[in-house]
């Protein structure tokens, strides 16, 4: 009778549990073989990959040249799924054929930036400008989107039109489609860190299909010892990330996360081994369980 009283209560508990979907990044990896990166998907506690492309790693160019029906036959090897293609030098509206491909290939969500449509790193009313000029161009690539079932997921970067948090509450309040969000960049954030939390709340899980978890620091522009490139990784570096997850979890995050880092140069493997790499992954996702054990 115990048993059959707080079942309802148990079942409760684990539907309102907050599960962090992870998804693992190839650029991490470099110019590892794609075999080589699949093979750690599961073991970095992900779902799926998430394809880069040159100059970060070269795994879409390596499919390009194995074929699509080699790629999913590699999938299927590995138990894999494939969920997003990287593809920021096709810029926003450059990525028709990507989109096409992405779903042909079982996957689900772009990601790249917004580029800048007059001033970079728009405040205030230019903010708002420059998000209303992006959406309409953006329309004809966001519909096609739509029919694909394709989500386009924008990141907040430093230098372009999605960058400051005005920039990021006007591309919320004003987006025309479900299909399209803000790949979420605190590392970007870096100068105004205190801002993360509200920003994604004021987002919501309807703007937010993706988050890097990455902090800034300078090894990603500069090369410095490994030691130092690792602070960009969670658990390595200084930001806490329990308001981080916290807000994720108010909003009932739903999209996609994936722990990251640059190395410089990059396009190399971030370690010399993947084993190495998916020892670092995982250290980074046993600090954010730890964070999230602590909301």
């Amino acid at each position: 009778m115990g048993m059959a009283a707080t079942s309802p209560v148990l079942a409760q508990a684990r539907s309102e549990a907050f599960v962090i979907r992870y998804v693992l990044s190839s650029a991490m990896y470099g110019d590892l073989p794609l075999d080589e990166v699949l093979a750690e998907i599961a073991k970095t506690g992900a779902e799926s990959v998430d394809i880069w492309r040159l100059r970060h790693a070269n795994h879409r160019e390596q499919i390009t040249e194995m074929g699509d029906e080699e790629f999913q036959g590699k999938l299927l090897t590995h138990e894999a799924m494939m969920s997003v293609s990287t593809c920021y030098p096709l810029g926003p509206f450059g990525q028709d054929e990507e989109m096409r491909w992405v779903m042909k290939n079982g996957g689900h969500m772009t990601v790249c930036g917004s580029g800048s449509h007059g001033e970079k790193d728009p405040k205030g009313m230019e903010a708002k400008r420059q998000v209303k000029l992006f959406f309409e161009k953006l329309k004809p690539h966001y519909e096609l989107a739509e029919s694909l079932g394709v989500t386009m997921a924008i990141e907040n970067h430093k230098n372009s039109m999605l960058s400051s948090p005005d920039s990021i509450r006007y591309f919320a309040d004003l987006n025309p489609s479900k299909n399209v969000g803000i790949a979420f960049a605190p590392h970007h954030l870096h100068d105004v860190i205190d801002e993360i939390p509200g920003l994604i709340e004021h987002c919501g899980k309807e703007n937010l299909p993706f988050i890097y978890f990455q902090e800034y620091h300078p090894s990603s522009k500069e090369e410095m010892a490994k030691v130092e490139e690792l602070k960009q990784m969670p658990g390595f570096g200084s930001l806490d990330y329990v308001p981080v997850l916290a807000a994720l979890r108010e909003v009932k995050f739903e999209g996609l996360a994936e722990i990251f880092m640059h190395p410089t140069p990059r396009g190399e493997p971030m370690l010399p081994t993947s084993a190495e790499i998916t020892q670092v992954i995982n250290h980074s996702r046993e600090y954010l369980n730890s964070c999230l054990t602590k909301i």
